[in-house]
């Protein structure tokens, strides 16, 4: 009874938010929750941005249907699904996710959702609650799964922290020193044996 829950965006696909600010000409829209811990204010300085811009859900909806998954990704979550339960967890947007979960073979992905309004403006955000990636691990962990999680961010770290075993991926060089207690790895391969050896770790342990 085993479950993975793994980050979205720095994981398995690209940062959306980079790929807008690159395909817009605007580096204020490069800002991610590698740089900026809380998720709130970051998200109101995007909208701030989209604003004064004049972008709207197509233009960004248009950023995305460009990308796909990272080199290895539907590789590694096909092979991983094999053996274990795997759930996205993520701090995008379902209104955004749609393109990149098809070419991941529709993984379970808990997200949050944008608020639109007639003009295509994106006017607002719901999250679906605050710290939802370590609630729905403690939520598994009381169904009585064993959580391995991966992720790559400051939002990532109270997921790992309330799993079983938490590991960085390709995190950047803040979140590492920050985060000491999660081991790093960089490649696809090297997640899967840090995963396989915290399952052999914990099978004989209750979640």
């Amino acid at each position: 009874m085993e479950i993975v829950c793994l980050d979205l965006e720095g994981v398995l696909v690209p940062e959306v938010w980079i790929n807008v600010a690159e395909k817009t000409g605007i580096p204020a829209l490069r800002a991610t929750t590698r740089d900026i811990p809380d998720y709130n204010v970051l998200m109101r300085q995007r909208l701030k941005i989209l604003d004064e811009h004049g972008l709207r859900i197509g233009d960004i909806q248009a950023v995305i249907a460009e990308m796909g998954p990272m080199e290895g990704a539907r590789a590694f979550l096909d092979k991983l699904r094999e053996t274990f339960q795997v759930v996205i967890l993520s701090d995008t947007f379902y209104e955004f996710a749609k393109p990149l979960m098809r070419q991941l073979g529709w993984p379970t992905l808990f997200c949050h959702k944008l608020e639109v309004d007639g003009d295509g403006r994106v006017v607002n955000y719901h999250l679906r609650m605050q710290d939802q990636k370590r609630h729905s691990v403690e939520a598994f962990r009381k169904l009585n799964f064993t959580v391995f999680a991966a992720g790559d961010s400051y939002n990532d770290t109270s997921m790992l922290g309330a799993a079983h075993a938490g590991i960085l991926f390709r995190a950047p060089d803040n979140v590492i020193r920050e985060f000491p207690q999660f081991p790093v790895v960089r490649e696809y391969d090297e997640l899967a044996a840090q995963i396989e050896a915290a399952r052999l770790r914990f099978q004989s342990v209750p979640a």
